[in-house]
């Protein structure tokens, strides 16, 4: 497994953009086209985990956006040795929420990489499911499977059931060798723009698949 490094000037430059909301070109949305910044905490047994999702458009109508999922995580017992990954793309969408992307992700162990490939999106009141699959353009010529999804049934007026599926496969197609694969699972509840509840983050690393397992609980928070 390769030692995670600290987190470049770079990494922390674009985990800064993206904290900010991306306020870019991504501004020139409709105040009425709104599209909410879910941004989470999760303290778990072993590690402290952060994550927030981006997805805007450019415009109302725009088949134009921008898609980007940031997550930190550092152990309680040793805060210089953290995890930053930051991949984040531009997409065209041209069919039902098919879209083609292109893009790149910063990450604490290998830098910088450029990457292409498709993704999907459906959303409704009740669920969002996300699927990405990258081709990254580095020697190793990478492979990458991303999913998200949500379930949110209403309980009643107020509250809803919260659920997440959220996954990663990344695999050397040169070498033939696993990278980086997690799968993380919350389960709880939603009241307008809040969510929390119980989660997992099941974490593989290397050729090896090193295991780690983090179980605690999350805070969720949609910002506006």
């Amino acid at each position: 497994m390769k030692k995670i490094k600290k987190p470049g000037i770079k990494s922390l430059v674009i985990l800064i953009l993206l904290m900010t909301g991306v306020n870019l070109p991504l501004t020139l949305q409709a105040q009425t086209h709104k599209v909410p910044v879910p941004v989470e905490l999760f303290f778990g047994d072993q590690q402290l985990s952060f994550e927030m999702v981006v997805n805007k458009q450019f415009a109302p109508e725009s088949r134009l956006g921008f898609f980007s999922v940031a997550t930190f995580s550092a152990k309680y017992n040793d805060l210089t040795n953290v995890e930053i990954t930051i991949p984040a793309h531009l997409y065209y969408t041209f069919w039902k929420g098919l879209s083609v992307t292109g893009g790149g992700s910063v990450n604490s162990v290998v830098g910088f990489s450029p990457y292409t490939g498709f993704q999907h999106i459906f959303a409704s009141r009740q669920i969002l499911a996300v699927t990405v699959a990258s081709l990254y353009l580095n020697t190793e010529n990478d492979f990458e499977i991303f999913g998200l999804y949500e379930y949110k049934p209403p309980i009643n007026e107020k509250w809803s059931f919260y659920s997440r599926l959220q996954f990663i496969y990344n695999t050397s197609l040169k070498e033939g060798n696993h990278n980086r694969s997690y799968l993380y699972l919350r389960a709880g509840v939603k009241r307008e723009s809040i969510m929390f509840g119980l989660g997992a983050n099941l974490d593989q690393y290397g050729p090896f698949k090193t295991f780690e397992d983090n179980y605690g609980l999350f805070v969720r928070y949609n910002l506006d």
